[in-house]
């Protein structure tokens, strides 16, 4: 924390771009792999067995996890780059809708974060 002149005095919290950053490259690498492997288990449509195959039902629902797998890491992938970018760009640690800084508990607990969680509950709820 440091007394930062534009806030007339009062303690601001600073956050450690470069730790955040080497975190960050750590998860896009881990997502990277992960997607790579996951995307190994995807069945083509021509591997799914005969009509008939007992094993078809179970191959493509193990497809269809997997392909659900990927799309979750793949989204979290996409935050992670976002991340990256808002470092880049010297905006990271900030409410990418209302410009707040976020608190270093969630930046610790999720470095990926881009909204306060005010503006989280309301992006949740919009969807």
């Amino acid at each position: 924390m440091h007394l930062d002149p534009t806030t007339k005095g009062r303690l601001v919290h600073t956050v450690d771009t470069e730790k955040a950053r080497q975190l960050l490259e750590a998860t896009l690498a881990e997502l990277d792999r992960s997607v790579a492997t996951l995307d190994s288990e995807v069945a083509e449509p021509d591997h799914q067995g005969t009509p008939g195959d007992a094993d078809a039902g179970l191959d493509l629902a193990d497809s269809e996890r997997a392909r659900a797998l990927v799309d979750i890491a793949t989204q979290q992938r996409d935050q992670v780059v976002a991340a990256l970018e808002r470092i880049d760009r010297g905006v990271y640690g900030r409410c990418v809708i209302c410009d707040t800084a976020l608190p270093p508990a969630r930046l610790e607990a999720k470095p990926e974060a881009a909204r306060c969680l005010s503006c989280q509950a309301r992006s949740e709820a919009a969807h």
